[in-house]
């Protein structure tokens, strides 16, 4: 099952269940993805919207004063996210797989880690890594 359809059938449930905050949550997605020029999503594409969607939530809570606050509609829409790769997962990779010869300097690498990795890792997070990393 796709994210698309997956997302699909849990409005289904939450219209049934009368579970307004996630309704409300998953109509907002849906809202995003119609704003856009295409039928189907790949699962990248749905993971960046939700990231989107997650990032101004959390700005507009800043504006608010809320910053360190977050809402039953980040919970959500975290709930449809992949698992996210943890610091030592991503320095055990970088250990076996990347040689900083091969580099200028070690933010070079950033390309062939988040290709790895994918939408299972934040950018902000490889860079902490990379800037810890010894070399």
């Amino acid at each position: 099952m796709t994210l698309q359809d997956r997302l699909k059938t849990d409005l289904k449930s939450a219209m049934k269940a009368r579970d307004e905050a996630r309704k409300d949550t998953l109509r907002v997605i849906m809202g995003e993805m119609a704003r856009l020029d295409q039928k189907q999503f790949s699962d990248d594409e749905i993971i960046k919207i939700l990231k989107k969607l997650i990032k101004s939530e959390k700005e507009m809570l800043e504006k608010s004063g809320r910053g360190e606050e977050t809402s039953a509609f980040i919970e959500i829409i975290e709930a449809y996210l992949p698992q996210m790769v943890s610091e030592d997962e991503i320095r055990r990779w970088i250990t076996a797989n990347i040689d900083f010869s091969d580099f200028k300097n070690k933010m070079q690498a950033m390309g062939p880690i988040m290709a790895h990795f994918g939408a299972s890792v934040d950018g902000n997070v490889v860079k902490q890594v990379l800037q810890r990393f010894s070399v």
